[in-house]
Formats: C-alpha cells, sequence, structure tokens
C-alpha cells in the first residue's frame, strides 16, 4: 500500500518499466527522513516519478528540481498505482502535507 507520508515509509517500492509496461520490480529500503536527502538518493537510484499519499510542498519541489515527477493523494496498491500512471489513468490531487502532524 502507498504511504499516506512519504518520508515515513519503510520500503520504496521500484518499478523498471519498458514501453509502457513494468518489466521488474524491487523494494529499497528507506535510508532515513532527513529534509532534502531522500529526493537525491531517489535521482540516484533512477527514480523519474514518485506516487505518494501526502507529501510536503518543499518535498515536491525539490523533487521536481531533480527531475522527479510528484503524484500525492494516491491510495491502494503501489504495483496498481503504477500501473494506471503507465496508462495515463492516475493524476496528482494536490494533496500536500503541511506540517508533520497529520
Amino acid at each position: 500500500m502507498v504511504s499516506q507520508h512519504f518520508g515515513h515509509c519503510e520500503t520504496f517500492e521500484i518499478f523498471n518499466t519498458k514501453s509502457g509496461e513494468i518489466i521488474s520490480e524491487e523494494s529499497l529500503e528507506n535510508p532515513g527522513h532527513k529534509p532534502g536527502f531522500l529526493p537525491r538518493f531517489l535521482n540516484e537510484n533512477g527514480v523519474n516519478v514518485i506516487i505518494s499519499g501526502g507529501m510536503g510542498q518543499a518535498a515536491v519541489d525539490i523533487f521536481n528540481e531533480n527531475n522527479i515527477e510528484v503524484i500525492v493523494g494516491a491510495k491502494g496498491s503501489a504495483k496498481d498505482l503504477a500501473k494506471a500512471y503507465l496508462k495515463g489513468e492516475l493524476e496528482s490531487t494536490g494533496y500536500i502535507c503541511h506540517d508533520h502532524n497529520h
């Protein structure tokens, strides 16, 4: 299931795609919730899209600066959401976390 607070998830589910299809997947352990670290870490691991339940605006901005698209407001299975994204059926709801006590 997709985490409702991006930085606090235990793992990141990474889906490798080709021609709009998932060809492999792996779990990458979250190395920690440090401001500004995760966008660089995930970019270095080849991530170009993030699908999350919620994320702060500062994090969204940093991901965008690292050429990583952010979809927020997602709920459900990570794989199902990745498939929906690849079909062009997933859009961001704009749900932004405003503090760490939500």
